[in-house]
């Protein structure tokens, strides 16, 4: 999903499958309200709409070339981006009542982590992923457990490979198991 970083955004010409497409539709739910706070990000969020509706219109515009295996991939990419979005607001909760036990703010977090206050509502948001040192600091600064703070999903790419990988070590009587949830993608 790194194609979906905010700073790659408009460099997108078009959504390429279900699971980008409720990236984005997530990304531009969250964008609506964090562009009050910071102009800049309106660019993003008109590109992120234009590409919305562009997939919108076809791959669900005509109702008589939806498919069942299109609603499935559909309902499967909802899944995953809704398990997410709640790792993303549980992180966030945690992180705020952090800093309220501690008497800091998010700008003063954000000074700590040597980011501007924008970038830092970007983070928390999950607008951005959060840098390996940005979560270590975290870890050590609030005694946060990782498992809080690094989202627990694989890119499609690396499933993918596992999944051959694993089919492949099956003929060769491997005992290496993995559940499907073990598998998802982010």
């Amino acid at each position: 999903m790194e194609r979906l970083e905010i700073d790659n955004i408009l460099k997108i010409d078009e959504l390429n499958n279900e699971l980008e497409f409720e990236k984005a539709t997530s990304i531009y739910g969250r964008l609506r309200w964090m562009v009050k706070e910071d102009r800049s990000l309106e660019l993003v969020k008109q590109h992120l709409k234009l590409l919305i509706t562009k997939y919108e219109d076809s791959h669900w515009g005509n109702e008589e070339r939806i498919n069942d295996e299109q609603i499935k991939e559909s309902d499967f990419a909802e899944k995953i981006i809704q398990s997410e979005n709640e790792f993303i607001q549980k992180r966030k909760e945690l992180i705020k009542n952090k800093l309220k036990e501690n008497g800091i703010t998010q700008q003063d977090l954000a000074k700590i982590l040597g980011h501007r206050p924008n970038y830092m509502s970007e983070l928390m948001n999950g607008v951005r992923p959060f840098s390996r040192d940005d979560i270590i600091v975290l870890h050590r600064l609030f005694n946060i457990d990782f498992k809080y703070l690094v989202p627990p999903f694989l890119k499609s790419e690396v499933t993918n490979h596992i999944k051959l990988t694993l089919n492949e070590l099956k003929s060769k009587k491997s005992k290496l198991k993995l559940k499907l949830t073990d598998l998802e993608t982010a």
